[in-house]
């Protein structure tokens, strides 16, 4: 770590918890972030911020102008263009020291090689199917999980490690998956601050599995009420017959 790097980085080094070993730990993480939306966005920009030292972005999409009022990593000139790509631009002017690798062809068949070169995923997606199978390539790799999700006023939020035996996956939130009907931001709406929220509190989540530090959400789902400006949390447990976990 160089001179310019100890003041990039020096609001956080000075933390006791944090120091220069967590610091450089950051820049030894890489991260896998899957949707560069409304939650990516914050996520990805509050984490190459500080510090992650590889960043990996996937997103099929391109910027579309409705995109813009929440998903603040991208601007009206990027309309248009690979969601990745605006983002990568964009994360790079912030700190070049972080690397990016976009992918625009994540699926089912690749995840899995993706999954294993990362030490943390974050899910920023917006339909079920897609977030199960992200949990499951983290379940059969061993790799912690950052999961949220956000319409209209609301949040949610939880950390897995569904490879841990006493920890639940993702899908032990949902035993029953042939009732669940997908939700969009497209078809019900969201106000832009709440994604903002969300995806923030993914990243300091992330930042805190890295460094092993304080509450990190394992087996609990919080649920944010952005109206009421309520924050709670509920213990979620673990399947016995989890298809995935168990």
């Amino acid at each position: 770590m160089n001179d310019q790097d100890l003041l990039r980085y020096s609001r956080q080094i000075i933390l006791p918890e944090i120091g220069i070993e967590g610091q450089q730990a950051l820049t030894n993480t890489t991260i896998l972030l899957i949707g560069v939306g409304g939650l990516g966005s914050p996520a990805a920009l509050y984490l190459a911020s500080a510090g992650v030292g590889h960043l990996i972005l996937a997103d099929f999409d391109q910027v579309e102008l409705s995109n813009l009022q929440r998903q603040i990593i991208h601007t009206t000139n990027d309309i248009g263009t690979d969601k990745v790509a605006s983002a990568k631009a964009t994360l790079s002017a912030i700190n070049p020291n972080t690397k990016i690798t976009t992918l625009t062809d994540l699926d089912a068949n690749n995840i899995d090689k993706w999954v294993q070169k990362s030490d943390l995923v974050l899910d920023g997606t917006d339909n079920f199917a897609t977030r199960f199978r992200i949990n499951q390539a983290c379940v059969d790799n061993q790799i912690p999980l950052v999961s949220a999700a956000v319409i209209r006023f609301e949040g949610q939020l939880s950390v897995f490690k569904g490879f841990d035996k006493h920890q639940p996956c993702y899908q032990c939130l949902y035993p029953n998956t042939t009732n669940l009907a997908d939700e969009s931001c497209t078809n019900n709406g969201i106000l832009a601050p709440v994604a903002g929220v969300l995806g923030t509190l993914q990243a300091l989540q992330a930042i805190k599995i890295i460094l092993n530090l304080g509450e990190q959400l394992l087996g609990k789902l919080l649920i944010v009420d952005a109206l009421e400006l309520s924050f709670r949390s509920i213990k979620i447990n673990k399947d016995k017959n989890c298809p995935i976990c168990n």
